[in-house]
């Protein structure tokens, strides 16, 4: 059965229509941070409404549109099956061609809430040699908790990038993967958090790859890496509230 919008209880539509600014905002982040180029590249983030509508939604970015059409009139709005709900939006406005694998994260990570694809130049090179950036910045350790993983190369269309992201990150700190042959996808606690993560692991295998040109890295020890990922996590910054 296909959800409408306008028949979902009046909270939840205020919901979709925050979360559809939202990431209709943090998709001009990828181009800002040189991260995307043309219409490659997507954001999404979880709606959190099973309580009120016996599952979650997410609003991920269209599927081929240019960045400097987007609006959050034009965020598609997805069950976690990755179907789109009639919202109003025109038919022909469907979905990236990512969201089978932004669904399954959700579906299968539930503390997960914003997942960013990106092509940006450096984690996508790392990538094309299915190797991961080996931890040897301070950055990393704080932001990653370890080196950034290799996922297996899967194709487009259906789930099989999900299914490699979460094999991929289940059991690691880290909230980036370097998909084999395709890309960086990161997670966060929203979509605002996996930016930031898109916006780091683009900054370390930059800063990486020009280390290895002058020589032999210095990896950072495990312990240290650690604790530098435990003072960042859980005191850098200002208090939670």
């Amino acid at each position: 059965m296909t959800l409408n919008l306008a028949d979902l209880p009046a909270d939840v539509q205020e919901q979709v229509a925050t979360t559809r600014r939202v990431v209709s905002d943090l998709h001009a982040e990828l181009p800002r941070w040189e991260l995307v180029v043309w219409t490659a590249g997507n954001v999404s983030q979880r709606i959190r409404v099973a309580d009120r509508i016996g599952e979650d939604l997410f609003v991920i970015k269209p599927s081929g549109v240019s960045y400097d059409d987007l609006g959050p009139e034009k965020m598609v709005v997805c069950t976690l099956d990755g179907k789109k709900i009639l919202d109003g939006t025109p038919d022909s406005l469907q979905p990236s061609s990512d969201t089978a694998a932004h669904a399954y994260v959700y579906t299968h990570m539930d503390t997960i809430g914003g997942v960013v694809h990106t092509h940006s130049t450096y984690a996508t090179a790392w990538a094309s040699r299915g190797e991961e950036v080996p931890c040897v910045l301070t950055m990393m350790a704080d932001e990653f908790g370890g080196p950034i993983p290799i996922g297996p190369f899967a194709l487009i269309g259906d789930d099989s990038i999900g299914r490699g992201i979460v094999e991929t990150l289940k059991d690691s700190r880290s909230r980036a993967v370097l998909m084999q042959n395709h890309g960086p996808f990161t997670i966060g606690s929203d979509g605002r958090d996996a930016v930031k993560a898109a916006v780091m692991v683009e900054e370390v295998a930059r800063t990486v790859h020009i280390a290895r040109q002058l020589g032999d890295v210095i990896p950072i020890p495990q312990e240290k890496i650690d604790s530098l990922f435990d003072r960042y996590q859980n005191v850098y910054g200002q208090p939670k509230k």
